[in-house]
């Protein structure tokens, strides 16, 4: 029978649990919907959105509403993983860590006076200043010292222009004179027609942390695509982590800094989330940071996103979400830590919102009164925040230490005129020692043959796999094919011409990376570089078993994007110069998606900045009754971007030239992006195999003769299918007269060749260009006035569909009628 103690101790018991449950019930409640609640933005500008379920008035309410509504809100709870979301909380609902607030307040003083020295000297200038925002600063003074603490190397950075002048003093360490210096656009000639502003200009510097660690920072250069970076700086990442092996992740941390509305509203951003956990992009972990002002350029918030918040885009990945007021600069620090920390424990991306305000318009010369003029009173009356800090924290001598701020940089304006332009440069990292860019030059060439016996060694290493691997049938005949291609039973096609070269590659040492959309096995069926086991699924990669301590081969399936996945390999390749690094698309069209990465790295990245890539571009294309969006793969807009010998535009008309383009473009030292027009229905077209013995041959050839036809009457000059269907179309016709040269590459443009084979067909009269492509399209406009250039006296004509807004029929049978005319054309008239 129970004691009255017994029963009184069960009864506390019964009601200790009770009150735990409602304490955690309640808590649940705020840690789900208290962001909502948070106090969070300087300006008062951002009302609370009160949720019925918080509207509870008791002690733990209190408690909980103290802790996550206030100057902090968390959005955490969407995530599955209970070890994270314990995590999360119990380091929000813990006591906060004393900060350095002297530290601190010395990087606002720094933060605001440069800003307001930039504003005073420069008047009318751009360049969109940190200032509503200078705790960006502390913020990333603790994304380092944790990363110190874990290991870190270095800092890759990605960011569009607000706030990357400071940056560049305060983080990169960059002499004050270095950014003075750029408004006083010292040395002009030594730019003309190239370089960028200084507000896209990228800079690598040295970072020491509190805890005393060096840290090397890199920040990306950056277009005014403000978001095109993101995949860069994630792909530079991977790059640098890649060559450090083991420790990688740790040791090269990646933090991307947005503004709000282009985090919401740019496409690019979404795809660079998207693949964060995906085996071939993964960087563990991405530290983004929305320096969030609530405005974009003179768009209210309210227009710029359906969500309450723009970093709301990361909800659809399982990280966690920080919205922090930018005046809080102890809770900006805390959460800046915190968030750095949670990377590191499960290697995820993190969300910090940053939310601050804009004190001037746009660019500092746009006047944001005219469109808010409300907020920007408010902004008026609002003092910068080392003064609102300096007091909180009660700072002495901020007076004394203001002047002395001021007078350094007023010192440094005064002795920016002093430099260079090549003082403004940087320095490359160690790994690009021994490439470079600039024109080119003959000398550059590498021989890109190999013997015949090399290559049957690596043909038996592509066809064979493990016993008792069980392979699919169709998979076994192809291998059985490649077989006979690689000790010259058969012609090689295109995708045995490719195995070939990527084997003989990391043989030698060289990395190669490709992805693209189901390039594993490739959109045409073509490449099979992982099989598959019909039976469990494993995998076998024979190209990463081609030889003892060979480099590494990794070919990946991205995930259905264009511009992140380009906008990754190009970044990729920025650091890893000596590896062969490709995109591919899945037909040529689908790189117009990606067309600002084109515009602004892949083509101008030398000319801008100074940095070179290697980066290769397969692009599919050919014109074969398969519709406007699947056959040409705008070679024209390659070529209209063409210029200063920036970029190698190639398409190989046969196997063997595919194989040795692809080895001379890893090989040679000169590096510049290659865009590679692939074929599709080639790739196995009997036309277009070549014998073994063109794989011993020395080089890739700009310009494949025509070595049948003598005293030629007529020359067919084209590149791609189309010259395969021409030869097809002699041989019906029985001409004898009309030699068909091919054009393997049309930038640079090979002058030297093309006129030494136009000239060995003296006896022709009539030289004519022939495309697949519309008038308006393809090389036709490229083309002409160069082969005017060099044809003498000799008249020069071109045979093409006409011009259309749309590259091609959408009817098979009017394709078939307008193919048939264009090879009719090309042996009977001119224009």
């Amino acid at each position: 029978m129970a004691t009255s103690t017994t029963r009184s101790t069960a009864r506390e018991t019964a009601t200790g649990v009770i009150e735990n449950y409602e304490r955690e019930r309640i808590f649940n409640l705020f840690r789900q919907f208290g962001y909502l609640e948070a106090e969070l933005n300087p300006l008062g500008l951002l009302p609370s959105q009160p949720h019925p379920d918080l509207a509870v008035d008791n002690e733990w309410a209190r408690e909980a509403r103290r802790i996550y509504c206030g100057s902090i809100g968390v959005e955490f709870m969407h995530i599955a993983d209970p070890e994270r979301r314990r995590w999360i909380q119990e380091r929000i609902e813990d006591k906060p860590a004393v900060v350095d607030q002297q530290r601190a307040l010395d990087m606002l003083l720094r933060a605001d006076l440069f800003e307001q020295t930039l504003q005073q000297r420069y008047l009318g200038n751009k360049r969109f200043s940190l200032e509503g925002n200078t705790s960006l600063l502390p913020a990333v003074d603790q994304i380092l010292d944790v990363g110190g603490e874990r290991g870190a190397v270095e800092l890759v950075i990605g960011m569009s222009h607000r706030g990357r002048l400071n940056m560049i003093i305060h983080v990169a360490n960059r002499p004050a004179e270095q950014v003075f210096a750029e408004f006083e656009d010292v040395d002009p000639r030594s730019v003309l027609g190239s370089g960028d502003v200084k507000y896209h200009m990228g800079a690598t510097g040295e970072f020491t942390t509190r805890g005393g660690k060096k840290i090397h920072i890199h920040l990306a250069s950056n277009p005014s695509h403000l978001e095109a970076v993101d995949p860069v700086t994630v792909g530079r990442t991977r790059a640098k982590q890649d060559r450090a092996g083991e420790g990688g992740t740790a040791k090269y941390l990646p933090v991307v800094v947005h503004g709000d509305a282009a985090f919401a509203g740019q496409g690019i951003t979404a795809e660079t989330i998207n693949y964060a956990d995906l085996a071939g992009y993964t960087v563990g972990g991405t530290i983004h940071i929305v320096v969030n002002n609530l405005i974009g350029f003179t768009t209210n918030a309210r227009d710029e996103h359906s969500s309450r918040f723009s970093a709301q885009l990361g909800r659809r990945q399982a990280i966690p979400i920080f919205h922090v007021n930018g005046e809080d600069v102890d809770a900006v620090m805390r959460i800046a830590r915190i968030a750095t920390e949670y990377r590191y424990q499960f290697g995820t991306d993190v969300i910090v919102d940053l939310i601050g305000y804009r004190r001037h318009g746009h660019s500092e010369v746009d006047d944001p009164t005219v469109t808010q003029p409300l907020m920007y009173k408010a902004i008026k009356e609002h003092p910068p925040l080392y003064q609102i800090y300096a007091k909180q924290i009660g700072a002495e001598n901020v007076a004394e230490q203001v002047a002395t701020v001021k007078s350094e940089f007023e010192a440094a304006q005064k002795s920016a005129t002093k430099f260079t332009r090549k003082q403004l440069m940087r320095d490359l990292p160690g790994y690009w020692d021994g490439y470079f860019g600039g024109r080119y030059k003959p000398e550059y060439e590498q021989l890109t043959g190999l013997a015949r016996e090399e290559l049957a060694e690596l043909t038996e290493r592509l066809t064979t796999y493990p016993e008792g691997f069980h392979i699919h049938a169709k998979v076994k005949k192809l291998l059985e094919q490649r077989q006979d291609m690689g000790i010259g039973k058969k012609p090689v096609d295109y995708g045995m011409a490719e195995s070939l070269a990527f084997a003989s590659l990391v043989k030698q040492g060289i990395p190669v990376r490709l992805s693209g959309q189901d390039s594993r096995r490739a959109t045409f069926n073509q490449r099979h570089s992982v099989l598959i086991d019909t039976e469990n699924e494993t995998e076998y990669v024979p190209l990463r078993n081609i030889a003892p301590g060979q480099a590494p081969c990794d070919i990946y399936n991205s995930p259905l994007s264009e511009a992140g996945v380009m906008g990754f390999e190009y970044g990729y390749s920025r650091d890893y110069p000596e590896a062969l690094v490709l995109w591919e698309a899945q037909f040529g069209d689908f790189a117009n998606v990606a067309q600002a990465v084109i515009d602004q790295f892949v083509c101008a990245g030398e000319d801008k900045w100074n940095l070179l890539s290697g980066l290769v571009l397969l692009l599919p294309h050919g014109y074969e009754g398969q519709g406007p969006e699947h056959s040409s793969a705008r070679i024209e807009r390659f070529l209209q971007l063409a210029a200063r010998d920036n970029i190698q535009i190639c398409q190989p008309s046969n196997a063997a030239q595919y194989f040795h383009l692809l080895r001379r473009q890893a090989l040679r030292k000169w590096r510049k992006p290659l865009i590679v027009f692939t074929p599709k229905s080639m790739l196995r077209h009997p036309d277009a195999l070549s014998p073994l013995e063109d794989f011993t041959h020395q080089k890739f050839l700009p310009v494949i003769p025509d070595t049948e036809i003598q005293d030629a009457k007529r020359i067919l000059l084209c590149t791609g299918k189309i010259g395969h269907e021409l030869r097809a179309e002699r041989e019906k016709r029985k001409d004898s007269s009309t030699a068909i040269v091919f054009l393997e590459q049309m930038y640079p443009f090979p002058e030297a060749e093309l006129k030494a084979e136009l000239e060995r067909h003296s006896t022709a009269r009539d030289i004519v260009w022939v495309q697949e492509e519309p008038a308006n399209m393809g090389a036709l406009s490229y083309i002409l006035p160069r082969l005017k250039h060099i044809t003498d006296d000799r008249p020069v004509h071109s045979v093409k569909r006409s011009a259309s807004s749309s590259p091609a029929t959408g009817s098979a049978k009017a394709h078939e009628v307008e193919q048939k005319a264009l090879l009719a054309l090309a042996f009977t008239t001119v224009d």
